[in-house]
């Protein structure tokens, strides 16, 4: 791991380019460089770490001695589970801890330098404008409104979804976010996602919140409330929400 030979970021700007520049290495590991990353993380070696550095490069390397770190620790022992599953389903579990360990240093900074509530708020924006990392090594990338209409599939309604939904579907998986009926009249509602409610809490739609779609009742709920997260919808063919499952263990 580097003794960090790199300038401390101290300003929002200064964290968030630093963010930008780890991410891009990580990103470089597990896409570009993947075959390379691939056989540095060998299970025979000991706990190993996927480090993402500043300057856009990345490492592979164990863990600092120092305790406790001079900064935030990725995920230990990402080679031991390399072999245990598919090579796709790996890099995107490493992808996931990625994600988790970069928010952790950019906001272990901002701690440090005692950024305020704005400042911690524009720095959260600044990075939730870019794509995780999960994102861009499942394909998953969210598009503008604009763009994402062209990838809906048949079922949705509102051009405002993101692609992601698109590409779950045609795995069975219908992910955010809920469209809202036409009204009886026939008329075309502007704004399709306003007024959509959660089949479990009753809640309205949030933009900023993750939806899955039963295949059974076609009843949209909020990830949270049926315990289910976007890496986990990754892998479900065909989603049936907690009542539709009672329904048929009962039949």
């Amino acid at each position: 791991m580097e003794g960090i030979p790199h300038p401390i970021p101290r300003t929002v700007e200064e964290v968030f380019q630093d963010f930008k520049g780890r991410r891009a290495g990580l990103i470089k590991a597990l896409t570009t460089d993947v075959e390379k990353f691939y056989q540095q993380c060998d299970p025979e070696k000991e706990n190993l770490c996927l480090y993402g550095l500043p300057n856009e490069s990345w490492e592979v390397n164990l863990p600092v001695e120092e305790v406790p770190p001079e900064l935030p620790e990725p995920a230990l022992g990402i080679n031991f589970a390399r072999d245990g599953m598919q090579e796709k389903d790996w890099l995107s579990l490493v992808a996931v801890h990625s994600d988790s360990w970069l928010l952790a240093v950019a906001f272990y900074f901002g701690a440090r330098f005692g950024f305020g509530k704005n400042e911690r708020k524009r720095l959260f924006q600044m990075i939730n404008d870019l794509p995780t990392i999960f994102e861009v090594v499942t394909g998953n990338v969210k598009l503008p409104k604009d763009q994402s209409a062209t990838h809906n599939s048949s079922k949705s309604k509102s051009s405002g979804k993101p692609s992601r939904q698109s590409e779950l579907q045609a795995k069975g998986v219908k992910m955010s976010p809920p469209p809202k009926e036409e009204d009886e009249s026939g008329e075309e509602e502007e704004d399709d996602e306003q007024g959509a409610t959660c089949g479990a809490c009753g809640d309205n739609y949030g933009t900023d919140e993750f939806w899955i779609c039963c295949d059974v009742c076609e009843r949209w709920f909020h990830g949270k409330c049926v315990k289910i997260t976007p890496a986990k919808a990754e892998h479900i063919k065909q989603y049936k929400c907690p009542s539709c499952s009672n329904k048929r263990a009962r039949v």
